[in-house]
């Protein structure tokens, strides 16, 4: 090989390691990343597809089927669906309460269904957001209830929809179970007044 081509070979590599130089130093730089995020390895890591839904088996957590059972599973943010035959089965992806705090677990039923559901915060909810509405018709655009509602024994505790398609999978409601609401309207002809509902 003649001392030309090796000359023109590492003028190519030196201009190539030159132009290359201060993408490295950016890329080495602290300023490139996020300094008050916290580690990941002291993150607890949170399953939120459907791939990583733990099935659950009805018998597990309800004595009988009756008309039918509904397991909010707020740790895997699923809602189990079982129908009174035995047969049914589904399972959605939900949203799940903000906090421990906002969080209601244990046994309760559904008593009543509504389509297009209005809206009433609670006190609570208007006293952290005083901008919130008094009520929200059903059916008006931002209503975070979304098309179907289930009421439980528990007052303003309810399995609903969500126009919000971003809070599903997350913890983003104020202690209610939200679906997408072309789950919860699956879901709503589904479940009959009197199914077992329980929250772990």
């Amino acid at each position: 090989m003649s001392s030309d081509k090796l000359t023109r070979r590492a003028t190519v590599l030196g201009l190539g390691a030159t132009l290359a130089t201060p993408t490295l130093l950016r890329a080495q730089s602290t300023d490139a990343f996020p300094q008050d995020e916290p580690a990941i390895r002291t993150q607890i890591p949170v399953n939120r597809n459907i791939s990583a839904f733990a099935q659950q088996n009805w018998q597990d957590h309800f004595e009988e089927l009756g008309v039918g059972c509904l397991l909010a599973d707020i740790n895997s943010r699923a809602l189990h669906y079982w129908g009174e035959d035995g047969e049914t089965y589904r399972l959605f992806p939900s949203s799940v309460p903000l906090t421990e705090e906002l969080t209601k677990r244990g046994y309760t039923e559904v008593v009543r269904k509504r389509e297009n559901p209005s809206w009433t915060p609670t006190a609570s909810m208007r006293e952290r957001d005083p901008s919130l509405p008094v009520r929200m018709e059903g059916g008006q655009v931002g209503n975070p209830l979304g098309t179907r509602a289930m009421y439980l024994t528990w007052p303003a505790y309810l399995i609903h929809g969500t126009h919000d398609t971003r809070k599903i999978g997350r913890q983003s409601s104020s202690g209610c179970i939200g679906l997408y609401n072309q789950h919860v309207e699956e879901l709503f002809e589904l479940v009959k007044i009197g199914t077992k509902v329980r929250l772990l």
